[in-house]
């Protein structure tokens, strides 16, 4: 039976899952559609980079060493995605969206596979 920190991570894993193929699906379907500019989109982007890159710095338990590596370079690859959203022509903005979407599948599945691993 796993441990309740256990369960919450999977919970949260589970959520990124589910959130990245929401995205996948959205942008397939052509439900969005958006111009990706401003401040705050700015704003996010930049706060994703630094949040993907404090999750390498942090000191953690040597057996989640592969845990944080795959958060925070999810974060990062988000966050280069984001801002590079603002520089591309609108007509691949929706493809961005569909990669950003996988990145945060593969985050969700690789962290479910971790963690029942650790079982």
């Amino acid at each position: 039976m796993p441990s309740p920190a256990q369960l919450t991570q999977l919970l949260v894993e589970f959520v990124f899952l589910l959130l990245g193929a929401l995205l996948v699906f959205l942008a397939v379907t052509h439900q969005i559609n958006f111009v990706p500019s401003g401040t705050p989109w700015l704003v996010i982007s930049v706060a994703l980079l630094v949040w993907g890159l404090l999750a390498f710095a942090k000191a953690g338990a040597r057996s989640l060493r592969l845990q944080k590596w795959i958060r925070g370079s999810s974060l990062v690859l988000l966050g280069i995605i984001m801002l590079s959203m603002m520089h591309v022509p609108f007509l691949w903005v929706g493809t961005l969206l569909v990669v950003a979407g996988f990145v945060l599948v593969a985050r969700g599945l690789a962290g479910i596979l971790l963690i029942l691993r650790q079982r």
